[in-house]
């Protein structure tokens, strides 16, 4: 089965040429920003790139995709470079990547495959390597017929009935199948325990903010930034597959669950969003999304609305985000950025990688996720160090007071799921509102 898997991957150090359509739909320029960004996949993945190939299009040729005369043209060009791999930047049929390897003698990708190679490099953990599995086979499953030349008939026989027998293209589409199904069973498994999860986040009453954004924007450093955490952090696409979360404690005491998920990109396919639906959860179930955007990136505007577009997909679109601009350190006084700020006035400007504008981001963070809490004045006596200690830990200190001889006086700002814990020391008449507030 992995052998099947692993028919379709970029091997280290291969030559390839990639090869993009203009339809009416795509201007020149959309076309080459497509394939500039379809060549630092394949770069990520381990092929070098020869060179690029484009044709204008009405719509995809049924057997070939581009024209015949174009495919013959290229493949000649291919071969007189000694290229190993054609890439192309659109989704290919199962009958048109067999017509197409008939034309060039070489192996043909298309921007799924390509993905799907990329996400089988850096997949770490089970959940992620279970999604891509999954993800690979369910592209392969229509391709299988590319496999077999020998669709000769197994023999019948006792306990081998069925006519003459099934041929070997059916058995192994039905090995494949049944390989389908047991992931899908086991990534039901994750996830109820990611169900189980965000349960005991919810005793807590940790609100969970999810960083969201495309591919290489700077999601996993502005994570490491931010708590510490070591998630990788490479100047790639893609270069963080598998969800991490870390605990971010803010300026007014508030615990908040932060997790990077894994890039978008435009054209990603829908079998993709549909395998690493377990990841993705953590994004549909947050209190908050950190929309990030690479502002430095000359297409910025297109990739929000790619990332708005998978948003809308698995039902997250009307999630409330914080757009955070990344990269600013890669900006002079450019007026894009001045465009942003208009656009997007509660937006957080901020360098991941030099930290400036990070204690802004954590404010506006703390407004974005500020909890209900109780108001409270306290009378503590000074013997009881440990409470004191604790109201500082988990509450926001509005005025202190340590010069009384037999307590100190507190104004605070508790937790609701905590009130109960300082009941004790209320002072009878407080001069501030019992009612619950929020914080400001």
């Amino acid at each position: 089965m992995k052998a099947l898997v692993s028919e379709n991957a970029v091997q280290t150090s291969e030559r390839a040429f990639l090869i993009g359509a203009q339809f009416k739909s795509r201007t020149a320029w959309e076309v080459q920003d497509s394939l500039s960004e379809l060549g630092q996949l394949a770069t990520t993945a381990g092929a070098d790139i020869v060179g690029y190939g484009t044709q204008k299009l009405e719509k995809p040729a049924a057997r070939t995709f581009i024209g015949p005369g174009k495919a013959g043209e290229f493949a000649a060009k291919c071969h007189e470079e000694a290229v190993d791999t054609i890439i192309f930047d659109d989704e290919l049929s199962p009958a048109q990547s067999r017509n197409l390897e008939q034309v060039f003698e070489l192996k043909i990708l298309d921007r799924t495959q390509l993905i799907l190679d990329i996400f089988g490099q850096r997949a770490r953990t089970r959940e992620g390597k279970l999604q891509v599995e999954l993800a690979q086979l369910q592209h392969l499953l229509p391709r299988l017929t590319r496999f077999w030349t020998h669709l000769s008939r197994q023999k019948g026989g006792i306990g081998m009935r069925g006519g003459e027998g099934e041929t070997q293209l059916e058995a192994d589409r039905r090995k494949v199948q049944e390989r389908i199904d047991k992931l899908i069973r086991e990534l039901e498994s994750v996830r109820r325990q990611r169900a189980t999860q965000r349960e005991g986040r919810k005793r807590h009453q940790w609100p969970l903010a999810s960083i969201v954004g495309y591919t290489n924007a700077g999601k996993s450093t502005l994570l490491n930034a931010l708590t510490g955490a070591n998630a990788l952090a490479e100047d790639k696409l893609f270069a963080t597959l598998d969800p991490t979360t870390r605990r971010l404690r803010l300026e007014t005491n508030q615990n908040v669950l932060l997790s990077d998920t894994v890039g978008f990109i435009r054209k990603l396919p829908h079998r993709l969003v549909e395998a690493f639906k377990a990841t993705l959860e953590e994004v549909v179930e947050a209190d908050l999304l950190l929309h990030v955007v690479d502002v430095s990136h000359p297409k910025a505007d297109e990739q929000i609305a790619a990332v708005n577009s998978v948003l809308a997909e698995i039902h997250a679109g009307e999630k409330p985000t914080l757009m955070v601009f990344n990269k600013i350190d890669c900006l002079g006084v450019d007026a894009s950025l001045e465009r942003f700020r208009e656009q997007y006035p509660h937006a957080a400007f901020v360098s991941a990688r030099t930290g400036r504008g990070l204690t802004e981001l954590m404010a506006e963070l703390g407004m974005q996720l500020r909890p209900v809490r109780e108001a409270m004045e306290l009378s503590i006596p000074h013997g009881e160090a440990a409470a004191i200690a604790r109201l500082h830990a988990v509450g926001q200190i509005l005025e202190s007071d340590y010069d009384q001889e037999d307590a100190a006086r507190f104004k605070a700002l508790v937790p609701p799921h905590l009130g109960h814990e300082f009941r004790r020391f209320e002072r009878s008449h407080p001069t501030i509102s019992k009612a619950k507030a929020r914080v400001s």
